[in-house]
């Protein structure tokens, strides 16, 4: 195995037992070998979908059924998982024929898509589905972080969980400051917090408004700039 291949595992933070498998993974079917990764590749476009609707479903529970579907096309769809892939390098490790190797096959982005799908595949082979769960997520925590500045979450409440959490805190925490106000008129005041810290405050004629209004200045404080 190349010695620069080493230096991948240690970028994915992961050490296969069966290096085959990563050779695998990373065998385009223009190489002219006896088998590609384009089995490996079917097999971690299932991994990564389960990954993904699952650590929505148990992380996100301000979402609905529609917002995870969203969020969720935006993290597995091709150029999502092409700029993945890019920033990891993992063109550079490729086996390509000849041919896919002149017209530009390391930088095309349906190659580096489904490299990566394969090798989340060849890692749910060869450390379990644990394994490969913590590496899908580890490396889709900026393009979540991204699908959200995107706009892929209308609700604010969602957008700010959901960019705490990519960020390694868990779910943001609303508190009641104040209410003021006659029965039929009550103004409500909200403070949201995150990582332990107060971030925004928000005001509005039923809790869940302040709550959205808290949210939503809490992730225009957070959020990064375009």
């Amino acid at each position: 195995m190349p010695s620069d291949w080493a230096a991948l595992q240690d970028s994915l933070g992961y050490r296969f037992k069966d290096e085959g498998l990563l050779r695998l993974a990373l065998s385009h079917r223009s190489n002219g070998g006896a088998s590609s990764n384009e089995r490996l590749e079917f097999l971690g476009d299932a991994v990564l979908g389960l990954v993904v609707a699952e650590h929505l479903y148990k992380h996100y529970p301000e979402m609905s059924e529609g917002q995870m579907t969203v969020l969720r096309a935006a993290l597995v769809r091709q150029a999502t998982l092409a700029d993945v892939a890019q920033r990891l390098g993992l063109g550079q490790h490729m086996l390509l024929g000849h041919g896919e190797e002149l017209s530009g096959g390391r930088e095309r982005p349906r190659n580096l898509a489904r490299a990566l799908e394969a090798l989340l595949g060849a890692v749910g082979l060869d450390g379990g589905q644990g394994a490969a769960r913590r590496l899908a997520l580890r490396l889709l925590g900026d393009a979540l972080a991204a699908a959200l500045g995107l706009g892929a979450l209308p609700d604010p409440k969602s957008r700010l969980q959901a960019l705490a959490q990519a960020r390694g805190g868990g779910a943001p925490v609303y508190r009641m400051v104040e209410v003021a106000g006659p029965q039929h008129d009550r103004r409500f005041v909200i403070e949201v917090w995150v990582r332990g810290e107060p971030v925004a405050r928000g005001e509005g004629l039923t809790k869940r408004q302040a709550e959205e209004a808290a949210a939503a200045r809490a992730y225009g404080l957070l959020a990064p700039g375009p």
